[in-house]
């Protein structure tokens, strides 16, 4: 019986750390989704939606701190490569239910490699964005739930997590 066991791209046949080459890879039109959230308690959550965080817009200050991560994940993740992002999206939906904020990327570019981690990275300084805004008032807030939604492009074409 035959099993297909994963093979890890980012080591050389030594076992050693190595950036991927992709300089045979097509290039083709890549987009990858992420999300992610940040609970808070209830009395934090209103603060920030309502507007009356004596920090003011903590969602504007979020969403430009999640897109300069996407355009810097290069510098963060030592073997990803540098790209040139030609989309950068973050965007929050409100669960009052719940006392979270659900936060969202897309990330897109054309070119010979996925753009996987500079979503996840989006939404990873997101939402530790909002985690500093709002310690003061709240220093026991969880992120939580941090996963790659959707993945369009390149040789293996789209792919959808089971949670999307």
């Amino acid at each position: 019986m035959t099993t297909n066991t994963p093979e890890l791209s980012h080591l050389n046949q030594q076992g050693e750390a190595n950036m991927v080459d992709v300089t045979e890879k097509a290039m083709t039109s890549r987009t990858a989704t992420a999300q992610g959230f940040i609970k808070m308690n209830r009395a934090t959550f209103e603060l920030i939606t309502t507007g009356k965080h004596k920090k003011g817009d903590v969602f504007a200050v979020a969403r430009i701190a999640g897109i300069q991560a996407a355009k810097k994940c290069s510098d963060l993740i030592p073997l990803c490569h540098p790209l040139m992002l030609s989309k950068v999206a973050v965007d929050f939906t409100l669960d009052t239910e719940n006392s979270q904020v659900q936060v969202n990327s897309l990330c897109r570019l054309t070119g010979q490699t996925g753009v996987e981690m500079e979503a996840l990275t989006a939404v990873s300084i997101a939402c530790l964005t909002l985690f500093d805004m709002c310690k003061a008032a709240d220093p026991a807030m969880m992120i939580h739930g941090i996963e790659v939604l959707t993945k369009e492009g390149g040789k293996s074409g789209h792919w959808q997590s089971p949670s999307a």
